[in-house]
């Protein structure tokens, strides 16, 4: 330790804080009730016969346009994708170059439900958020365009976070 301590060497400890809003469906704006209210529309075209977790996504682009996509499944798992980067690959190429404003997930499944429970009372309880390769593909957007809001929908409470960046704090972001 002497050693390192004279060639100036020391272990530092950094903590990593993501500050991220807590609220209900009733309490956001217009704007991001429309785009969670698209997220949840968009869990109908998800195809997930496999795992039974229908996902959703909405993008609010720079244009004003709202983009959706659903998880697709396939028996060859890996060649599946997500809700939100088929929502995120569907914006791009649909609108080359527009920004993106905000994204919106939701998620419900009927798994260990009711067999009595209609599919809105399958939603989540709780927000789920974006996998490590969503989070990255969205972050590559941000990066080249700015900060994309993050509203992660549950039926008992709402995540609301300023950027895909405080979801994902330690990214690769040298390409």
């Amino acid at each position: 330790m002497f050693f390192l301590n004279i060639i100036g060497i020391f272990m530092e400890t950094k903590e990593i804080k993501t500050r991220v809003k807590v609220c209900s469906l009733e309490e956001l704006g217009e704007e991001d009730r429309r785009l969670v209210e698209k997220a949840k529309e968009m869990t109908r075209a998800s195809y997930a016969p496999y795992s039974r977790f229908h996902v959703g996504a909405a993008i609010l682009l720079a244009n004003g346009e709202i983009v959706g996509g659903a998880n697709q499944e396939n028996a060859a798992f890996s060649s599946g994708t997500c809700g939100e980067r088929s929502a995120c690959f569907y914006a791009a190429a649909r609108y080359p170059g527009v920004a993106f404003r905000k994204i919106a997930v939701a998620a419900w499944t009927r798994l260990r439900r009711p067999a009595s429970a209609s599919d809105a009372d399958c939603f989540q309880e709780s927000p789920i958020s974006p996998c490590g390769a969503c989070r990255q593909a969205l972050l590559e957007y941000e990066n080249a365009h700015g900060p994309i809001e993050v509203i992660l929908y549950g039926a008992g409470k709402t995540y609301v976070l300023p950027s895909v960046a405080s979801l994902l704090p330690l990214c690769f972001t040298e390409f």
